[in-house]
This record gives structure tokens, sequence and C-alpha cells, in this order.
């Protein structure tokens, strides 16, 4: 099998990895000339500001088996993936974050279990080695998630794995607006498993998700993927409007019996605020979707290729 034709193709975003990329890519060869397949590496620079892309370069016009990818702009790490994906050519895909937490060393042990007659090897992060509050996030937005979309999501499975390329092909092939990688792996199905591999320390800097963005990026999942939110107000407004039905019984019934005299004041203020802002909130919940919706109707693309640097022979 020619260099032209690999049989595993690595992909990993690049973001503000400047010191750790060329360690990346010793790992990798390191790894695969054990491993004794063809393969290419695909590093896809999502507009990193520090000097990722010039070390990128520099790797690829050195190594034929690098391919550099740059964005024309930082369109976030799910659709950096996706830009990388776009470009593989291997039969297997292995998808990992460039920071050295998901460890080259595990792709052994993934390659093994997908030779079994797996399409889908994910995986499972044993002793986290993230902080505290990452982690407690994580396994929060798994329990949600969860709820609202009746998806089992594991919170110790991220992008990290080994996928056949028609894994790949159906999740390429999905045009939603919102990109989740992980959540796109679940949906298309196929034969899988996981498997638990070793999770290593970050080796430089510090993850570039704030709280801020962890939150953003876990609504606008869940919003992406689920109706439920919809339902669940459905479902409240039902019971307010019976709790209103059976006080209104209950009132006319005092009033009846001559107990009631002047209406209070304190109890229709407070329902007129409580009713308020209830509808308000429904209302913004319906907008949210309608913007999704109106984001999708734009067909945009979710990431624009700017540059690619290759050295093939």
């Amino acid at each position: 099998m020619s260099k032209a034709t690999p049989r595993i193709s690595f992909v990993s975003p690049v973001y503000k990895a400047e010191k750790i990329l060329d360690e990346l890519v010793f790992e990798i060869q390191k790894v695969m000339n054990n491993i004794d397949e063809p393969f290419e590496v695909i590093l896809i620079d999502d507009r990193s500001p520090d000097n990722s892309w010039e070390v990128m370069q520099k790797i690829s016009k050195q190594n034929s088996r690098v391919k550099s990818v740059r964005l024309s702009r930082n369109f976030g790490q799910h659709s950096a993936i996706m830009a990388g994906l776009s470009q593989a050519k291997g039969e297997w895909v292995v998808v990992l974050d460039c920071d050295l937490q998901d460890q080259p060393k595990e792709i052994v042990k993934l390659y093994g279990k997908a030779k079994e007659g797996y399409d889908i090897v994910l995986a499972k992060r044993f002793d986290r080695k993230d902080t505290f509050f990452k982690k407690f996030f994580s396994k929060f937005f798994s329990k949600i998630y969860r709820y609202l979309t009746d998806v089992n999501l594991d919170n110790s499975v991220a992008n990290f794995g080994i996928y056949n390329f028609k894994v790949i092909d159906s999740v390429l092939n999905m045009n939603d607006y919102i990109k989740s990688f992980p959540l796109f792996v679940n949906w298309v199905g196929f034969k899988s498993t996981s498997i638990v591999v070793e999770h290593g320390e970050r080796v430089s800097g510090k993850s570039s998700y704030t709280y801020s963005k962890l939150l953003r990026l876990a609504f606008n999942t869940i919003i992406s993927f689920s109706n439920k939110p919809l339902k669940l107000f459905v479902k409240f407004g039902l019971v307010i409007s019976l709790l209103s039905f059976l006080f209104g019984i209950f009132t006319l019934y005092k009033y009846l019996k001559g107990e009631i005299t002047v209406l209070g004041y304190s109890s229709l203020i407070v329902s007129i605020w409580f009713l308020s802002g209830m509808i308000m909130t429904i209302i913004g919940v319906v907008g949210i979707y309608i913007g999704k919706i109106f984001d999708q109707s734009k067909n945009r693309e979710s990431f624009i290729i700017d540059k690619i640097v290759t050295n093939e022979i």
C-alpha cells in the first residue's frame, strides 16, 4: 500500500500547541513503526493565535506523512475536526487532541480492538487528568443531556477513538449547523465498543475551553440535539393551567359561601408576575429554537480551509 493510500489517518485539531506539536508527531510515528501500517497525520490549525501554524508548516515540509491544514478563522474544535476528517484518506481514522492527554501509545489497543470487527472503538479515559471543575461539569452535562435526549452519553468518552471510514463518511454527511463529533458518532450507529485507556497529563499550557465556552457549547449542543425543553414547558404549562382551574373552583366555592368579600391584592400580583415570567421564558426558549432553525436554513459551511501544506512524494 503506498503513501497515497494510508491505512490509518490521524486527525488532530490544533490550538495554542506550538510547543507540543513536534512531540505529538514523534509519538505517533513511534507507535506506527510498531504497528507497521501506512499512515498519515492531518493537523488542523483552528486559527491559533500563537505560532502553531509556523510549526505545522515546518513539520509538513520535513515529513511527507504530515499534512497541515489552516482554517480561514477560528471555527471551534469540532468544526476543525470535521475539516480534518474531510481530508482523511485512510480506511481507519483516529481522532485525538493535540495536547497529548490522548496518548498515541493507546492507539495499539484501539486498532487491535477494531480489527476484531468493530467499526467504532472509543477510548474510555481512566483516571482523567483534568481539573475537578472540568470533570464535574462533564459529568453534570452528561446527566442533563441524557435526560433531555434519552441518549446514554458516557462522560469518560470524548473525541479520542478509532473509526472506520464508513462511519466518518456518515458523520461528514450530517449537515447540522452545530457540530459535535462524539454526538454525531453516537447518532450514526454502526458496531461500536469502548476500551479503557490511560489519560495523560497536559504537557504544555492549559485548555482553551473556559467555563463560559463550555457552558455555551453544552447549551448549543442540547438545543441542537433535543426538543425536550419545549415539551417540558408544554407539560409545565398544562400543570399550571390545571392548578389554576382547581384554584378557581376553590375560590368560587369560598365566594358562594360568603367567605370572600375582597379579592386578595397580593395573590393577584404574585400570579401576574409568575405567569408573565413563565410566558416570557417560554417565548424565549421558542425564540432560541427559531434562531437555530434560521442558522441552519442559511446552510453555511461549518469550516473554510485557507491553506494546505504537504510534502507528498
